[in-house]
């Protein structure tokens, strides 16, 4: 399957502000005289145009090139699944629980894990997009509940949960966020509790920040670490190319 990210991954809303429409009247007619001028040099420099330096097939592989970036170091702090001191390859995930391709590439790395038991740790970081999902933000605050009430087993399946509930989007009913507390066998008074407080909002906010400064700017962003230190960023829900990379490293 081909893969466009613009599709496949949600984005940070931009604050840049609008151009007014005056403006845009005055300077569309002149950038495109400039634009036309500056591509008949190019035609004539050039000697003409190949067909050859036309690619209309051109194929998007989000899996970039190693870089390194500002990411907070993994710790036994993070929520983890896996060991990250034994696992061969380690998968920074920045997700936000009512985005639709998140939910779909949580699927896709469960699959990974169960694929190649004991090499993966997979990591999981809050990217809460507020201005399309207000109700994230609580959602995450719902699962540090969890995993202060029942560790990190409780939080895998209290976002294992979420992910399969939601309708995404901004979908889940909030009333369902205890019940779920529930299934999992956590105290529901205790959660409720938990839920009503803001002592975890610094923590998720705090996961959000590491990955802006880690250059995510919008979800699901993972980073693969490799035995080696390199750091490779898969950007949106693109399974091919996460079974690609894993397939790479780990056979």
């Amino acid at each position: 399957m081909e893969n466009n990210t613009n599709l496949e991954q949600e984005k940070m809303p931009s604050n840049q502000g609008a151009v007014s429409n005056s403006s845009q009247k005055l300077s569309t007619p002149v950038a495109i005289v400039i634009a036309g001028f500056l591509i008949m040099i190019g035609i004539f420099a050039s000697g003409g145009i190949s067909k050859n330096k036309v690619d209309t097939n051109i194929k998007v592989n989000t899996v970039q090139a190693p870089v390194n970036v500002s990411l907070n170091p993994v710790t036994e702090s993070d929520h983890i699944l896996g060991d990250i001191k034994t696992a061969k390859i380690t998968i920074v995930e920045f997700s936000d629980l009512e985005c639709p391709f998140c939910k779909t590439f949580h699927n896709a790395l469960h699959a990974s894990f169960d694929k190649y038991p004991g090499q993966i740790a997979w990591v999981y970081r809050h990217f809460p997009l507020d201005n399309i999902h207000p109700k994230t933000r609580m959602e995450a605050r719902a699962s540090e509940c969890a995993a202060s009430l029942g560790g990190n087993d409780a939080f895998w399946k209290y976002i294992d949960l979420v992910f399969a509930t939601t309708p995404a989007n901004n979908g889940l009913d909030a009333s369902l966020l205890p019940v779920f507390a529930s299934k999992i066998g956590l105290d529901k008074a205790a959660f409720a509790s938990c839920l009503a407080s803001t002592k975890f909002d610094a923590k998720v906010q705090a996961e959000y920040e590491d990955g802006v400064n880690a250059g995510v700017s919008g979800t699901p962003h993972s980073i693969a670490i490799l035995p080696d230190g390199t750091q490779i960023p898969i950007k949106g829900a693109d399974v091919n190319a996460l079974n690609k990379l894993l397939d790479t490293v780990l056979k």
